[in-house]
């Protein structure tokens, strides 16, 4: 055998070694146990991702900043992918207004959404503003005048004052935006997030519903920020009452105030700006059932948009709608899939230390699968 045959040979062993670590990782991510996973029963049928990527055409794209005093990140969803230059059909709401959307003023006065939806940490919004529009000047033929950027706190786990988010940091939130299953937890915008004081970050779900124009799909997507302990419910249990360990430690005193959430709603049912506005303020009734209060200092915003109605910017369209009759199908979806996302943040979390030492713990599944099964509230099946 010639050195050339055992140089060739041995190169491509190692391609064959690289390329299954690189498949063994990729699969380790996505064997990630989900809320499911765990056997926490939730009503409604999912979609095949259970995420908000069943609705055809979303992408979801994140940066996440882990590095010296910085926890968190940039979360992007395109509604009908990073390369469309149309509206959609859209609308917005807000439960409690203790915090930042920028943009919802054009979507409630022209009942449309062009372009994302960027989620982050709250002293970043104008970066992220700013890096959207350039990207959109850059990349496509139209410009994104008034991106949407909404935001939740993370100054507890994050140097939020340390302004990490940069322009790089949304680019790639936005270039690596794309369909298929969705990273959930500590990742993108979410990395520095807790709910009920555990760690929580970015979560979604989807259902599917049978309505008066067919079988659609409704998925959502949260950051996820909000609630104290003992307010905690999952499945109807009070969960926080098992848990009075595991609370957030401080390495020197912070304030863990920061009550926020962010609930972005896509379906491909065909509806109109009011009606989706009604689906939006659905989500509330999700936070209910997990024991949120909407807390003084909370800041809840909601934003629903169909991918069925479209708006191109050059040329004149006509809108679909369904019959209020056949809305609550898709009400039920909302709720139903609200409450899994914000679940499955909680589930996909890991703990996290950052910054100045400060700590939150990620909720224990064997101890939240013993306090469910306490309660007959855990799936036989799993």
């Amino acid at each position: 055998m010639s050195f050339q045959r055992t140089l060739s040979k041995s190169w491509w062993l190692y391609f064959v070694f690289i390329f299954s670590l690189c498949l063994g990782l990729h699969s380790a991510s996505q064997a990630k146990p989900r809320a499911r996973d765990l056997g926490i029963p939730f009503k409604g049928q999912p979609g095949t991702l259970n995420a908000i990527t069943d609705v055809e055409g979303v992408e979801v794209g994140h940066s996440t900043i882990i590095k010296g005093q910085a926890r968190t990140g940039v979360t992007a969803i395109f509604p009908l992918g990073k390369n469309a230059t149309i509206d959609v059909a859209a609308n917005a709401t807000t439960f409690n207004g203790d915090g930042e959307a920028t943009g919802l003023h054009y979507i409630k006065e022209f009942g449309k959404l062009n372009g994302p939806i960027l989620i982050t940490n709250t002293l970043s919004v104008g970066t992220v503003h700013q890096a959207a529009i350039e990207w959109s000047r850059d990349r496509l033929s139209r410009v994104w005048a008034l991106p949407v950027v909404a935001e939740t706190w993370d100054g507890f786990l994050n140097d939020i004052f340390g302004l990490h988010v940069k322009r790089k940091h949304v680019f790639e939130a936005l270039n690596e935006a794309s369909g298929g299953p969705v990273a959930e937890g500590n990742v993108g915008g979410g990395t520095g997030m807790r709910t009920f004081e555990f760690k929580s970050g970015i979560g979604t779900a989807s259902r599917v519903v049978s309505t008066d124009q067919g079988q659609k799909a409704l998925g959502v997507l949260v950051q996820s920020n909000f609630g104290r302990r003992h307010q905690m419910r999952i499945a109807g249990i009070p969960i926080g009452n098992y848990f009075t360990d595991l609370m957030p430690e401080s390495g020197e005193a912070i304030s863990t105030d920061g009550n926020s959430i962010i609930v972005v709603i896509a379906t491909d049912a065909p509806l109109l700006p009011i009606q989706l506005e009604r689906i939006a303020k659905r989500a509330t009734l999700a936070l209910g059932r997990l024991g949120s209060i909407g807390m003084e200092g909370s800041g809840d915003f909601f934003i629903a948009f169909s991918t069925a109605n479209r708006f191109d910017y050059e040329q004149n369209g006509t809108i679909q709608f369904h019959a209020a009759s056949s809305l609550n199908t898709l009400f039920e979806a909302v709720v139903q899939a609200t409450e899994e996302a914000v679940v499955n943040s909680l589930v996909a979390a890991e703990t996290m230390t950052g910054h100045k030492g400060n700590k939150i713990h990620a909720v224990p599944h064997d101890r939240l699968k013993k306090a469910l099964a306490a309660h007959n509230r855990l799936n036989p099946s799993q």
